[in-house]
């Protein structure tokens, strides 16, 4: 697709220019609060939904096929990857198409540095997934996870 090139000779201080680009891309108008650094890298962007005051950092990988919900005040740290689509397991079926589910990222959801987000995961309202993670299984809200698989390693709240 023609517009992520365009996207990504911009510089991270063309805020406008980056917010009318991923806008467009998206085909849904963005709030002043959104942020995103480039490089951006995604299948299409038609099956990306985003809410307000979202910040993407640089070279994250949003592949929409199977769609992406992400909530209003959610923090994408660099180099993370959100994957809906892969292929079937058995050997034999591999090459025979893909398969696809959404990912949804709650309202305040913080995503650290090169984590990896798994299709069919739903990432709670409040929660941090921690750098380098592999998220495989939902995250419940209020909830810190890591590691690879992921894993609960405590609740989290405001004290």
């Amino acid at each position: 697709m023609a517009i992520t090139p365009t996207l990504n000779r911009l510089a991270y201080d063309d805020l406008d220019q980056i917010r009318a680009v991923f806008s467009h891309l998206i085909g849904q108008e963005l709030d002043d609060g959104f942020s995103l650094i480039p490089p951006f890298y995604t299948t299409g962007g038609e099956n990306i939904r985003v809410g307000r005051n979202v910040f993407i950092n640089q070279n994250c990988t949003l592949y929409d096929l199977g769609g992406i919900d992400i909530g209003d005040d959610v923090m994408i740290g660099p180099n993370v990857s959100l994957i809906t689509s892969g292929h079937p397991i058995e050997p034999s079926q591999r090459r025979a198409g893909v398969t696809a589910a959404p990912i949804v990222i709650d309202r305040n959801v913080w995503i650290g540095a090169g984590a990896t987000v798994i299709g069919g995961v739903t990432v709670g309202e409040n929660s941090v997934v921690a750098a380098g993670s592999v998220v495989t299984k939902d995250v419940p809200p209020n909830t810190l996870v890591g590691g690879n698989p992921a894993k609960i390693i405590r609740s989290i709240a405001d004290e």
